[in-house]
């Protein structure tokens, strides 16, 4: 994902003042939710106190497709190498491989492989994952590509296939496996969709699996397919084979400003995500929009419940929309405050064309995210709460290319996936943040709402989001 965003210099104080704050043990979500009891669960969690332990309890509470994961995740390969010894040594680096749509500068496989073969920054130091790249496969090796000379100076065999990657059709010896099937030259189809191979390159390592009788904790990048079945299919798969997968954008994860953790049964009544970005196909961004905005709204009251109707708008059908009160402006507002790249000028006199995903959950929460291009380039979250009139509100940082380090904070999560066997937080939200994305695009060329019975997915949030926070850099 590239970006363009600046923070200003008002803001960046703010940031790193609420960062200080937390860093000492101060309290910066608890006045996210002044009306809870006294039990403290108004208090953000340290980004340490979010253990193996919290995350299977909470993954072992979701239902539906949130079980695929559960505790099916922990592999025998996982366990095995990412454990310690009985005497207290920690044993040798779980080995992994890449499976890449195209490897060149700023690419995702660039920025995440590159994690794990150089490490990243945590919480202002350097911090070297458990993690040994093994092998990459790249599906595609334009000019530019850097995978060959890459692999030869880290030590990274390049192969000629997925299988080969793997260790051989029937030969699995990796312990862990990345999916990054993002940017390269793929075609896009009627609803504005690129037709990358995710689900095809996911089902070749499967049958390395099935053929090798033993599997290997899968991530997918981004969203698990363009094709809502397909993403189904991917799921319900780990979930009968027994492995772990996790897949999504790294925007619920980056730091956070200022640094609100909902706490769980939050009474959100209706939420709005604004962002900008007008690079490739809609469905790029709208895609990290999606997972902004389901990463807070599932910590509702009662969790995530499931989606009754999916609808997309665009040029004046948006601004009809917050006309009638379906798009709350004041949240609009308020999102565009928190935005260090919103422009000056009215929003309707600088946007030429929105674009927004308008969604109705089963329980009557409602929430939308708009694409408004000339006016912001970031993401920002703002909602309605309850018996409060005053809406919540932040921005999710995203420090810019080339470094992008928005990326630690998502391999970090990733490496915790890898060692412990356990997704930080439940597939099941990508699963519908996929599915809300397919549909959307669908109602958009169709010009109509769209409801299914695939939008009814219900999982358990995690109790801590495994957000970011503290220093961006040393």
């Amino acid at each position: 994902m590239s970006h363009r965003n600046t923070v200003s210099s008002i803001e960046r104080r703010q940031w790193l003042k609420a960062a200080s704050q937390f860093a000492v043990g101060g309290t910066l979500a608890g006045w996210l939710n002044r009306e809870t009891s006294a039990s403290g669960e108004g208090s953000a969690t340290s980004a340490k106190s979010s253990t193996s332990e919290q995350g299977a309890k909470s993954a072992a509470s979701a239902t539906g497709a949130a079980g695929a994961s559960g505790a099916a995740g922990a592999t025998g390969a996982t366990g095995a190498a990412g454990a310690t010894s009985a005497s207290g040594e920690a044993k040798r680096p779980l080995r992994v491989a890449a499976i890449n749509s195209i490897y060149r500068l700023r690419s995702h496989a660039y920025h995440l492989c590159g994690r794990v073969i150089h490490g990243y920054q945590r919480n202002g130091f350097h911090h070297q994952p458990r993690l040994k790249l093994t092998r990459m496969y790249n599906d595609q090796t334009p000019a530019e590509d850097l995978g060959r000379e890459y692999g030869k100076r880290y030590g990274v065999e390049v192969c000629g296939s997925v299988e080969a990657a793997l260790g051989g059709p029937k030969n699995l010896d990796v312990d862990a496996v990345l999916l990054v099937i993002e940017h390269g030259d793929y075609p896009v189809n009627d609803f504005q969709q690129v037709l990358y191979p995710r689900y095809e390159m996911f089902a070749r390592i499967v049958e390395v699996f099935r053929q090798s009788g033993r599997v290997a904790p899968i991530f997918v990048d981004k969203h698990l397919s363009y094709d809502h079945r397909l993403a189904a299919k991917m799921v319900a798969t780990a979930k009968e084979m027994g492995f772990g997968l996790m897949a999504g954008s790294s925007l619920p994860v980056t730091w956070r400003a200022p640094e609100i953790e909902p706490p769980l049964n939050t009474p959100f009544t209706e939420a709005v995500v604004t962002f900008g970005f007008d690079r490739g196909v809609p469905e790029i961004y709208l895609f990290h929009a999606l997972e902004t905005l389901q990463c807070m709204l599932e910590r509702r009251v009662g969790g995530e419940t499931g989606v009754k109707s999916v609808q997309c708008l665009e040029g004046d059908a948006v601004w009809q929309a917050i006309d009638s009160g379906r798009i709350s402006a004041r949240l609009v507002d308020a999102a565009l405050r928190k935005s260090p790249s919103n422009n000056v000028g009215p929003v309707r006199e600088n946007v030429r064309k929105p674009l927004a995903i308008l969604i109705d959950y089963l329980d009557g929460t409602r929430g939308a995210v708009i694409n408004l291009i000339e006016q912001v380039s970031d993401f920002s979250f703002a909602a309605f709460r309850k018996g409060n009139a005053d809406p919540v509100a932040t921005n999710f940082y995203l420090p810019i290319p080339p470094g992008a380090r928005f990326f630690d904070p998502l391999m970090w999560n990733i490496e915790r996936f890898f060692l412990e066997g356990q997704s930080p937080y439940p597939v099941a939200r990508t699963l519908l943040t996929s599915t809300v994305l397919d549909l959307g695009l669908r109602a958009l060329k169709e010009g109509r709402s769209r409801s299914d019975d695939a939008l009814r997915i219900a999982y358990a949030p995690p109790v801590d989001s495994g957000f970011f926070r503290g220093p961006v850099a040393e």
